[in-house]
C-alpha cells in the first residue's frame, strides 16, 4: 500500500494541472431518475468507451468490529452474477476484448469497464458490467477462496516493514476516525465477515444516490444517456449515507517505534492536512512540490539524498480526502543514519514554513506542474482517473480549465502563510520501522 497504492493514489488525487494554452475536456453533465450523477466526456480518437462507477462505499463505511468489508464486498463483484460463474464472466469479458476490474479505498469503491465501441462487443459487455453491480451473487466457494487471498496478503505486510510503518502512521494520525483503519481489514474482522454481510452492504451502499458514472470515448450524448440508463437506471435508489465526522486535530506529538529485522529504518513523519476544495489546496499543493513532492529537484530530496546521502529518495505529500486526509514526510535510511535524516527532514520542514520558497523555485514549480498535461489526460483511462475524482468530491465542471491558472495565481507568501497555518511540527506523529543501530 505505502509503494504502490499512495502513490497511485496521489495521481488521482492531486489531479495534476494542465498547460495554460490548453484546455480540459469538455464534461457534461445530467443526474438520473434514481438519483446516479453522470459525467461523460466525448472522445473520438479511438473506438473505445472508458466506464467507471464510483460508489460512497469506501472502507469508511465499514461496519463496526467488520473492518474490510468495503473491499471485501468490491472484490467479490466479479465472482459472480445470476446465471454466470467468476470464470464465465472472464472468458465472457476476454472473448469480447473488454477490461473489468473493481477496488475500494477509504472514500470510495470504483467498478471500471473498459470496452470497443462496435455495437457487437459494445452491448454485451454493458450488459455483463450492469448485471455484475447491480446482481452481485457473491458465491460461498468464492468467498472463502477471497478470504484466504487477503489473509495472506495481511500476512506479507507484516513482512513488510514499509507497509507497517504506514498502517501505524494511520492510526497513530486517526485514532478512532474510520480513516485509521486500513481498508484491507485485520484478521479477526475478515474471519467474521459473512456472505449476508457482503449481501447487506452491497444492498446498502451500491445504490443511485450513493453513485456517481463516468464515461469517457466514441460516443455523442444521446449514446450516452440511452448506456447509462442501461447500465444503472434500473438500480434502486436508496439512501445516502450520513457525512464522514470531521478529523481531529492533533493534541500532543508522539513517537512510535517498532523493532523489525533489518539494516534499514522506515521513517514517517506526518499530521491530518487537507480535504478536497480547501481554501488552501492550490498554496499547499504547489509548496509541497516545492518542499518534497517533486521528486529528485525538491528541497528534501536536495537535503537528504543529494548533499548528505542519507536515503535514495526523501519526500512528502499531502493527500486530499473526503475529510483531512495526511500529510506526510517519509524515507527508507540506514539504522545507523535514522536520527540524522529525522533531524534533518524536520529542520527542512521547520526553514520552509519560516522562511517559504524562493521566486525561482516557485516559477520551476509552477513549469514542472501546468507542463504535465498532455501526459496526464492522454488517454480515457486518464481522464476517467479525472472525471471520477470531480464526480465524487463534488468539485466544479470547469476545475481541470481553472487549474493552470490557479497554479499560476500561487504566491510565495500564499504558500508561506498557508504552511505556517496549516502544518505544526511541534505535534506531529512520527513513526520508526527497523533494526537496532
Amino acid at each position: 500500500m505505502f509503494a504502490s497504492g499512495w502513490r497511485a493514489a496521489l495521481v488521482v488525487s492531486m489531479l495534476i494541472g494542465s498547460l495554460p494554452a490548453l484546455a480540459g475536456p469538455k464534461i457534461q453533465h445530467w443526474t438520473l431518475a434514481n438519483g446516479t450523477q453522470i459525467y461523460f466526456v466525448e472522445a473520438h480518437e479511438i473506438p473505445m468507451l472508458q466506464v467507471r462507477a464510483v460508489f460512497d462505499a469506501g472502507s469508511t463505511r465499514d461496519a463496526q468490529e467488520k473492518s474490510g468489508l468495503a473491499q471485501f464486498t468490491s472484490r467479490m463483484l466479479g465472482e459472480g452474477t445470476t446465471g454466470l460463474s467468476a470464470d464465465a464472466i472472464a472468458i465472457r469479458f476476454e472473448g469480447l476484448g473488454a477490461d473489468f476490474g473493481a477496488g475500494a479505498d477509504r472514500d470510495m469503491a470504483t467498478v471500471d469497464l473498459r470496452t470497443l465501441t462496435d455495437p457487437a462487443l459494445l452491448e454485451p459487455a454493458l450488459d455483463l458490467f450492469a448485471r455484475i453491480v447491480t446482481t452481485p451473487t457473491f458465491p460461498a466457494d468464492s468467498l472463502e477462496r477471497e478470504r484466504a487471498r487477503a489473509l495472506v496478503g495481511l500476512a506479507r505486510d507484516a513482512q513488510s516493514p514499509g507497509a507497517l510503518a504506514q498502517k501505524t502512521f494511520m492510526r497513530a494520525l486517526y485514532g478512532k476516525h474510520p480513516y485509521a483503519n486500513d481498508p484491507v481489514g485485520d484478521e479477526d474482522s475478515l474471519k467474521r465477515i459473512t456472505r449476508d454481510d457482503l449481501i447487506g452492504f452491497h444492498r446498502h451502499h451500491y445504490v443511485g444516490r450513493n453513485l456517481c458514472v463516468v464515461m469517457v470515448g466514441d460516443l455523442n450524448v444521446s449514446e450516452a444517456r440511452r448506456i447509462v440508463e442501461k447500465l444503472i437506471g434500473g438500480l434502486a435508489a436508496g439512501e445516502p449515507v450520513p457525512a464522514l465526522a470531521p478529523v481531529r486535530s492533533l493534541e500532543r506529538a508522539s513517537v512510535q517505534k517498532i523493532s523489525f529485522p533489518a539494516s534499514q529504518s522506515h521513517l514517517l513523519i506526518g499530521q491530518p492536512g487537507i480535504r478536497r476544495n480547501d481554501p488552501d489546496y492550490f498554496a499547499l499543493y504547489v509548496g509541497n512540490h516545492i518542499l518534497g513532492g517533486g521528486g529528485l529537484v525538491s528541497r528534501l530530496s536536495d537535503e537528504v539524498r543529494e548533499k548528505r546521502g542519507l536515503a535514495y529518495s526523501a519526500y512528502s505529500y499531502f493527500a486530499p480526502m473526503r475529510v483531512e486526509g495526511p500529510f506526510a514526510m517519509g524515507l527508507q535510511t540506514k539504522n545507523s543514519s535514522r536520527d540524522e535524516a529525522n533531524a534533518l527532514l524536520r529542520k527542512t520542514l521547520a526553514e520552509f514554513i519560516a522562511n517559504g520558497p524562493t521566486e525561482s523555485e516557485l516559477e520551476a514549480a509552477k513549469k514542472n506542474i501546468t507542463g504535465g498535461f498532455a501526459l496526464r489526460l492522454d488517454s480515457n483511462r486518464k481522464i476517467a482517473d479525472q472525471l471520477a475524482v470531480i464526480a465524487f468530491y463534488g468539485m466544479p465542471l470547469t476545475y481541470l480549465d481553472d487549474f493552470p491558472a490557479r497554479v499560476e495565481a500561487v504566491t510565495t507568501a500564499q504558500i508561506r502563510d498557508a504552511f505556517a497555518r496549516r502544518i505544526q511540527p511541534q505535534r506531529m506523529i512520527t513513526v520508526i520501522v527497523g533494526g537496532e543501530r
